[in-house]
């Protein structure tokens, strides 16, 4: 008996000395991850901010493929919200705030235990790539959460691998993304031509895209000073393509409504003529367009058509890469003059 009322005793004494331990433990806690996403901070920015998208990227789920995932009308933005169910009970995210491409703040409820706060933040980098800090946070916990997060070891190690794993899943699923691409033999149409300024210059291949970067902003912004009109989507012209020696010579041209007077030396005026063309459509990143372009020639080649040498090769960029930062949404169109 007395062995007994020994083991009860020291039984006792170990419980009243860990629930000392919990309750001594700090009344809040924060858990935070960081890591370089190779994409730019719109494309990373516009996965986060929408729910719908988590269920990819998510650690959690990897890890418990029959947790339920369920999605309201609104994911997206502030307002927007999903809920969880797995073996532990039922969760709910939702956002509060959010400072485009800046930082995402939301609520965190799971099952009985106190709310967290959740914050995430983008930094772009020289390179493109964004710094992304993953962060919760809670405060005031009951003794019953820090027995919880006692016995499993800690919030650090309950949340801080999955941040991990999650954040390495949301990399790798936008660098895919990214690359998507598709190419589309369009068809023979006809282009309708027209008006159009532009400035010229003969590079080696390679120098190209650089020569484009700075070449588009000037007659943008001349056209934007002298309240010309456009008549559809900046191209390229070219008008030599030389792969033995390396070199190019082309146009970067915006199309006008009407005929332009330029006062502007660097800026010309051309005028394209209606003409039959093959079309292909490049949806994807413009690294894509070496194989959109060779696309559309087999096509010629293996339906028996026949370019006009001395006709238009146009490229049309028909939407903004300011505005369409995933260069999967990307979308330019290749028209070669047929005779």
């Amino acid at each position: 008996m007395k062995a007994i009322k020994y083991i009860f005793f020291l039984l006792l004494i170990a419980i009243i000395g860990l629930a000392i331990y919990i309750a001594v433990q700090p009344n809040s806690f924060e858990v935070t991850r960081t890591k370089t996403i190779n994409a730019p901070v719109p494309v990373v920015y516009n996965n986060v901010i929408d729910y719908k998208n988590w269920e990819a990227w998510s650690s959690w789920v990897e890890a418990d493929p029959d947790m339920k995932i369920t999605l309201p009308e609104k994911t997206l933005g502030i307002g927007g919200s999903y809920q969880w169910e797995d073996k532990d009970g039922v969760g709910t995210m939702k956002t509060t705030k959010a400072i485009p491409n800046e930082t995402i703040h939301q609520k965190m409820q799971f099952a009985d235990f106190p709310p967290s706060d959740i914050t995430w933040t983008f930094k772009p980098n020289a390179d493109g790539s964004t710094e992304t800090t993953w962060t919760i946070s809670g405060k005031d916990l009951p003794f019953g959460f820090k027995a919880f997060a006692t016995f499993m070891g800690g919030m650090e190690q309950q949340i801080g691998p999955h941040y991990e794993r999650s954040l390495e899943k949301l990399d790798s699923v936008l660098v895919a993304d990214m690359k998507k691409y598709s190419i589309t033999v369009n068809g023979v149409t006809e282009h309708s031509g027209g008006f159009y300024i532009f400035n010229s210059v003969s590079c080696k291949i390679p120098d190209m895209p650089k020569h484009v970067q700075q070449m588009m902003p000037k007659l943008g912004a001349y056209a934007m000073e002298n309240n010309i009109k456009m008549a559809g989507a900046p191209f390229n012209y070219y008008h030599k393509w030389d792969e033995a020696n390396n070199t190019v010579m082309f146009s970067c041209c915006i199309p006008t409504i009407n005929k332009i007077v330029s006062t502007n030396p660097e800026i010309l005026t051309g005028q394209l003529q209606s003409f039959k063309a093959l079309k292909t459509t490049l949806k994807g990143d413009y690294k894509n367009l070496k194989e959109a372009w060779e696309t559309t020639m087999k096509y010629i080649t293996e339906n028996g058509l026949e370019t006009d040498e001395n006709g238009p090769m146009l490229e049309a960029y028909t939407n903004d890469p300011m505005q369409h930062p995933n260069p999967a949404d990307w979308t330019t169109e290749i028209y070669i003059a047929l005779k």
